[in-house]
């Protein structure tokens, strides 16, 4: 949970610049860090999903009155849209905010697989009903599931390639040359879980979302959940991120390392 908050906060400052047309950075040697970084959407998505799961509450409208609390944070024009609808309908999306906001379904139901997974279809399915959408959501919630259930990164990787057909034969030093700003699930899902699963800590796996470039806060953010259950986070980090965010956010993730 507070893995995808990290990886959101660290990897904003480096898709704004990509967005404002700089070059990808392409590097894991960067500032953690930095005074331009901030959290985005994907936190605000992430907290809200925390919350409906933890309160039993509506999805949709448990997300929209999140999101409406926090403009102005990276949302993608459908969603948008959406936040402020009256009567708010999915509309076909296959983009990665599918897969950045679930990682409490994982958190929340680490005793049962379908638990999760069907959470995380509930999460999804109000906005991104498209089928590459909830493939991507499932594809991380797995993921960060079997991490926190204790499989090794070889067997996620089998286990992610064998029920979502993602190639996942891939090294982060091989996608790194030639990936580029992509906002499908199917476009970067898969490179994230692979940043997570080859990385030797919770700070690697972020580094090595961050060096692949493109959407880095969304890339972060999915591979961060990831990289906490197989790593877990200190302390430290924890404080860090908090000091980027107000105390209604804090307290809702809070309560749910609480649980």
């Amino acid at each position: 949970m507070y893995g995808a908050v990290i990886g959101d906060i660290v990897g904003s400052r480096f898709e704004e610049e990509e967005l404002g047309g700089g070059m990808s950075r392409k590097s894991k040697e960067f500032e953690f860090w930095h005074g331009r970084c901030r959290f985005t959407d994907d936190t605000v998505c992430t907290v809200a999903a925390a919350d409906i799961l933890m309160n039993g509450l509506d999805a949709a409208s448990g997300m929209q009155r999140w999101c409406r609390r926090y403009p102005g944070r990276g949302y993608g024009g459908w969603f948008a849209s959406w936040i402020h609808s009256a009567r708010p309908r999915p509309y076909q999306s296959y983009g990665n905010g599918a897969g950045m906001r679930v990682s409490p379904a994982a958190f929340l139901n680490r005793s049962d697989l379908g638990a999760a997974l069907s959470d995380a279809e509930r999460l999804t399915v109000i906005t991104h009903d498209h089928p590459e959408g909830v493939k991507g959501a499932l594809a991380v919630t797995h993921s960060i599931w079997l991490a926190y259930d204790g499989s090794s990164a070889e067997s996620i990787r089998g286990v992610i390639a064998g029920e979502y057909g993602y190639d996942m034969d891939r090294s982060v030093d091989e996608i790194r040359p030639c990936y580029s700003f992509d906002v499908t699930c199917q476009g970067s899902a898969p490179e994230s879980i692979i940043c997570a699963l080859e990385s030797d800590s919770f700070e690697d796996g972020i580094r090595n979302a961050v060096s692949i470039g493109g959407d880095s806060d969304t890339i972060a953010a999915m591979a961060g959940g990831i990289a906490e259950a197989l790593h877990g986070i200190d302390d430290r980090r924890i404080d860090a991120a908090r000091s980027y965010l107000d105390e209604e956010l804090a307290a809702v993730l809070d309560a749910m390392y609480a649980r």
